[in-house]
């Protein structure tokens, strides 16, 4: 069961995998995951890793873009693990979902305060309050 589509994937180059690139592509997704130093253009029965193989070749920097992109995500989760703790308390799926999506919630609550003392942004919640 999946929650969310699946368009890019990046990973490092221990995923670099015929399985994993026809997985993510299975699902409707790219993958940018960089090609080891031995990896050929060889599909072996796989047509996206020849794909994929090549455009990592032609188009390396536009390739390199997306992967670099994994940077962002890593430290966004460093940065929600080290705040809130790397453990959920919760033993059931459902509870562990909304745990973690509360701890989100929250972290982005406290960036947002961050920013507002920082750059001093005037805040005024009154004006975007429900009418009666």
């Amino acid at each position: 069961m999946f929650f969310f589509e699946i368009k890019e994937m990046t990973g490092d180059k221990a995923y670099s995998s015929r399985k994993n690139l026809a997985l993510i592509d299975g699902l409707g997704g790219t993958a940018f995951i960089p090609f080891t130093s031995q990896a050929t253009g060889k599909s072996k029965a796989t047509p996206i890793w020849k794909k994929m193989y090549h455009y990592f070749c032609l188009n390396q920097e536009e390739f390199m873009q997306h992967y670099h992109a994994r940077s962002n995500i890593e430290s966004s989760f460093m940065a929600l693990k080290t705040k809130f703790g790397d453990c959920l308390k919760s033993k059931e799926f459902t509870s562990q979902t909304n745990e973690l999506l509360c701890k989100v919630i929250a972290y982005n609550i406290v960036v947002l305060i961050h920013e507002i003392h920082e750059l001093g942004i005037s805040t005024d919640f009154k004006e975007f309050s429900p009418k009666n």
